[in-house]
């Protein structure tokens, strides 16, 4: 019945003609398959907003995408959540906790702790790509959207590693975005924001809080269950409901993000992620993309160690 079924599917798409039509199943649902690859290939934009603007499409999944420039890539478009529209960007993904500032450790220093590079491999203000969408919870991911699409805001999810993306959605331990179009104030995405506001040692410093804090709007979760996901022990340093770009702690050394919070204290490394690639003290528990999330295995206090699940989840950054 199914091969029945498939054929007529073939006849009706022009696949084949009723004279040839004696190709395997498997043939059959591969050709259906690049029938629906080539129809998807039509619907292209600059970002998953001007694709759902244009084509009113309504299904999340892989789309293609064009640069300014010309350049064809594939990302995960949001298309569902509060409107839709969020194109896959980046995801950070912490290969090797235990690693600190070596390969895999894109998002701060491939290259161990330096002061002679103090932006690390400087990732967040520069135009180098990598990974691809689909595996963007299993190796670290930024496409050229990041730096080439302008947009107002952004949204985050935190999904377990090596999840499929099908999934990400219902599996995410936290997902969020904001709505006060803050971008419009750093050039339309992160990559100009990191530009103006570098994460780099030494830039700035920490007097009882610092950053860029944005207000945000639950997707999943709430402050409460924010709270919980990071240690007991500095949750007096910080408040739910923000995500916070490009803070400082009390040594001077940057992180790039803190998600679903604002610091209030001066001890970032244990609640932010991403970094540069100089860390005064503490070398081998501060540097790395996931800085000190991991600090008890270091010896630290037990209170200072951020969920397991936070630590074991990728960081999904969306733009629309």
């Amino acid at each position: 019945m199914l091969r029945e079924t498939v054929l007529l599917s073939c006849l009706a798409l022009g696949l084949c003609a009723a004279a040839d039509c004696n190709t395997t199943t498997h043939d059959l649902h591969k050709n259906l398959n690049l029938k629906r690859h080539h129809a998807k290939m039509r619907i292209i934009g600059q970002s998953c907003k001007e694709i759902k603007d244009t084509y009113n499409v309504d299904e999340d999944g892989i789309y293609y995408l064009i640069t300014e420039s010309g350049v064809v890539y594939q990302t995960f478009c949001d298309m569902t959540t509060a409107g839709g529209g969020w194109t896959l960007v980046a995801s950070v993904h912490e290969n090797d906790i235990l690693g600190k500032c070596t390969r895999g450790d894109r998002w701060s220093s491939q290259n161990g702790d330096d002061p002679s590079k103090p932006e690390g491999d400087k990732t967040w203000a520069n135009r180098v790509i990598f990974g691809t969408a689909e595996g963007a919870t299993d190796d670290d991911y930024k496409n050229p959207g990041y730096y080439d699409i302008k947009a107002k805001d952004v949204s985050i999810w935190h999904v377990p590693n090596n999840e499929e993306p099908g999934l990400w959605s219902n599996s995410s331990i936290l997902r969020y975005h904001t709505d006060t179009h803050f971008l419009d104030k750093y050039g339309g995405n992160l990559y100009h924001l990191f530009k103006l506001h570098p994460v780099k040692y030494g830039m700035g410093e920490c007097k009882g809080g610092s950053g860029i804090p944005i207000p945000v709007i639950y997707d999943e979760g709430d402050k409460e269950s924010t709270s919980e996901l990071y240690g007991s022990a500095v949750r007096d340093e910080f408040e739910p409901g923000f995500v916070t770009f490009r803070v400082f702690n009390s040594d001077k050394a940057p992180m790039a993000i803190c998600s679903g919070i604002k610091p209030t204290g001066c001890q970032p490394q244990y609640y932010c992620i991403g970094g540069g690639g100089y860390y005064p003290t503490g070398t081998l528990v501060l540097c790395g993309d996931f800085n000190a999330f991991d600090w008890t295995i270091f010896g630290g206090a037990g209170q200072h160690k951020a969920a397991q699940k936070m630590i074991d989840a990728s960081m999904l950054l969306f733009y629309r």
